[in-house]
């Protein structure tokens, strides 16, 4: 698997504990909310609330908490997501690598103030908008962990169901699919017994930055404190870490 995306694996590792689990789970829950109030709140006709959903449980959130979230979307049990807006953020890292910024938010401008107070810390700069965002696209990314053996048979059934492109390491099987063939290759590969480590909707990088040491902790860093903010959901880069790099983030987890 690719740099960023073994960097997408650890940031789910280190929101297991139990410090930045209450924060994961609002974002989680307000994530629900919009999607619910976006798509209606079947999860078998709303794809996106499923996926959040599917995100949560991953998470190891709470069923009462998930059911909560969709309720608030209909105006039940508080305040929920009406206000929301989604809105993306462009900036530069250390060493000049791409970063996209999602934020949910109720409040523009304190979202903008925070992400710029956080690229400013790090001494890195935003960036207008559009001069990053064509470095993105969104795909499905379905990430397996399978014997080598294994992973290469699914890779070339998966290949043959429409994914685009798959990687293969000691972490397992990573599938980048495109958007319309998604659910119908996540259903299929389900239905052949397969158990899925993480099937999500994601921006990935068309071309990658490869940092040196320094440069790549002190990038971690930015993302890291991005991650922290209160609105922001997700935070993308197209930076490549090296393994050495990520194993020492991953230790301070």
């Amino acid at each position: 698997m690719s740099g960023h995306s073994k960097w997408s694996q650890i940031k789910h590792q280190k929101g297991q504990n139990d410090a930045r689990r209450g924060q994961l789970f609002t974002k989680l829950a307000r994530e629900i909310t919009v999607a619910a109030r976006k798509g209606g709140p079947d999860i078998s006709m709303n794809s996106s609330l499923r996926l959040a959903v599917d995100r949560a449980r991953q998470s190891n959130m709470p069923n009462d908490n998930i059911d909560r979230a969709i309720k608030r979307a209909n105006g039940i049990g508080g305040e929920g997501g009406a206000d929301l807006d989604e809105v993306t953020y462009e900036g530069y890292g250390p060493g000049g690598a791409a970063v996209l910024v999602v934020a949910l938010t109720d409040n523009r401008n304190r979202a903008a103030s925070e992400v710029r107070r956080a690229f400013d810390r790090h001494n890195c700069k935003m960036a207008e908008v559009g001069s990053v965002a064509w470095i993105f696209e969104k795909k499905g990314v379905i990430t397996i962990q399978e014997t080598l053996e294994k992973a290469e048979e699914l890779a070339l059934l998966a290949i043959d169901l429409g994914a685009e492109d798959f990687s293969i390491d000691d972490s397992g099987l990573e599938l980048r699919v495109p958007l319309e063939r998604f659910e119908g290759i996540r259903i299929a590969l389900e239905e052949q017994g397969v158990t899925l480590t993480s099937a999500e909707l994601s921006m990935v990088p068309k071309t990658a930055a490869t940092l040196n040491e320094r440069t790549s902790e002190q990038t971690l860093k930015l993302l890291d404190r991005l991650e922290e903010l209160e609105d922001v959901q997700q935070v993308y880069t197209n930076a490549e870490f090296s393994e050495e790099v990520l194993e020492h983030y991953k230790e301070l987890a």
